[in-house]
């Protein structure tokens, strides 16, 4: 019930224009985050499993954490373009009313 409550207070108290940019924002806090968590949690999970077979010491956990954070940071910068054309599209249509 907790979790629902910001969702209900955002369809009741916001007109639907509002409600389209404060559903955009949650989307995209949601993503950002999972799109940087999941890399870097089964990346470093590899560099350990791999510092603990092979005897490197942590080399392989640094490494395996640098790398997702590049592919975090790939991902994000795409993900960063597609929703400023979603909110420049958003935007455009309000406009035009």
């Amino acid at each position: 019930m907790v979790a629902l409550f910001p969702i209900f207070i955002i369809q009741n108290a916001m007109d639907n224009e509002q409600r389209k940019y404060m559903l955009l924002g949650l989307r995209i806090v949601g993503d950002f985050g999972a799109t940087i968590a999941v890399p870097v949690v089964l990346f470093v999970l590899v560099g350990q499993w791999m510092d603990a077979r092979y005897g490197i010491g942590p080399w392989a956990t640094v490494a395996a954490f640098v790398l997702a954070a590049l592919v975090s940071g790939k991902s994000i910068y795409r993900k960063a373009k597609e929703y400023g054309r979603t909110y420049t599209a958003i935007d455009t249509k309000e406009e035009k009313k």
